[in-house]
């Protein structure tokens, strides 16, 4: 009779305040065979906070091929296994996505708990729209590669997701500023820990005061889609890209040194439109001015 693979739960933990920490995860981590955590030392202080004495393996992203093959047989020999964060949802930003990947395709059981996660907490509390959302988690290291992803990113309507460490909170909200242009943008720190702090205020202002920042603990950034973008020229208030023609839009990108064919490319991309209805919408304008000026010119003679 062929044995019966075990089951691999996915177990969120706090991501600062133990009180958060749900009866349910509690209960899953006394009952499994083996939790599987990315740093053991640090997990160990919360399974003896609850008083759980689950033996741990160690699985991170630099042993996850490895270790990861080795947690899959003991869950096909009938072991289960729950995987957990150092805080926050396994699997988001996290090497337990790959795993549970892997026990999917070989039929294992995937069993998620639900629990806190940075990105929604901090979002409820951003101010932004929460209708629809994009998650990017943590952007690449190397600013080439960072300017990539924002730039395909910036064209998106959705409020924008990000995590970011504290010693690159600065070069990253001015490459934000210098891809997105200015957003309103919702700057959460240490959530749930006792110094928590949100700073609510505009990409432009935070790169013009970045000196004020506490550059401790994890940040969470939501910016708001392209449709929130802000007029330079009054920090204060929502310009909605919509309210602008097509001309008037390229006109704006060409006034900041983009050329007249990447601009186009842009509108096109913001708007969700092919590149040959904001062409001719430009040459028709183009083309509208030249006559008006025609005509003043003729008046005056």
């Amino acid at each position: 009779m062929e044995k019966k693979s075990g089951i691999l739960y996915l177990v969120p933990t706090p991501i600062g305040n133990m009180e958060d920490m749900t009866y349910r995860a509690v209960r899953t981590l006394a009952e499994v065979d083996y939790i599987a955590a990315e740093d053991t030392r640090h997990s160990g202080i919360l399974l003896s906070h609850f008083d759980i004495h689950t033996p741990m393996i160690s699985y991170h992203e630099h042993n996850k091929a490895e270790k990861g093959t080795q947690l899959l047989t003991m869950l096909q020999e009938g072991k289960s296994i729950a995987v957990i964060s150092d805080a926050g949802m396994p699997a988001i930003s996290d090497p337990g996505a790959d795993i549970a990947r892997r026990a999917l395709e070989l039929g294992i059981q995937v069993v998620p708990l639900p629990g806190a996660n940075a990105g929604l907490t901090a979002l409820i509390a951003s101010g932004q729209d929460t209708t629809g959302f994009c998650f990017i988690g943590f952007l690449p290291k190397k600013g080439r590669h960072r300017l990539e992803v924002l730039t395909r990113v910036g064209a998106y309507e959705e409020t924008l997701i990000f995590y970011e460490a504290p010693h690159r909170i600065r070069e990253v909200l001015s490459d934000m500023k210098r891809v997105l242009g200015n957003r309103p943008v919702a700057i959460a720190r240490e959530l749930t820990k006792r110094f928590e702090e949100f700073t609510y205020t505009n990409l432009a202002s935070v790169v013009a005061n970045e000196e004020s920042l506490t550059l401790k603990g994890e940040f969470v950034i939501i910016i708001g889609g392209v449709k929130t973008r802000l007029d330079e020229d009054n920090a204060e208030g929502y310009t909605n890209i919509n309210d602008l023609s097509y001309e008037e839009e390229v006109g704006e990108l060409m006034a900041k040194g983009i050329a007249k064919k990447e601009a186009i490319r842009e509108v096109a991309k913001r708007r969700g439109v092919s590149r040959r209805e904001v062409y001719n919408a430009v040459e028709r304008a183009n083309q509208t001015d030249g006559e008006v000026r025609s005509q003043a010119e003729e008046e005056q003679e």
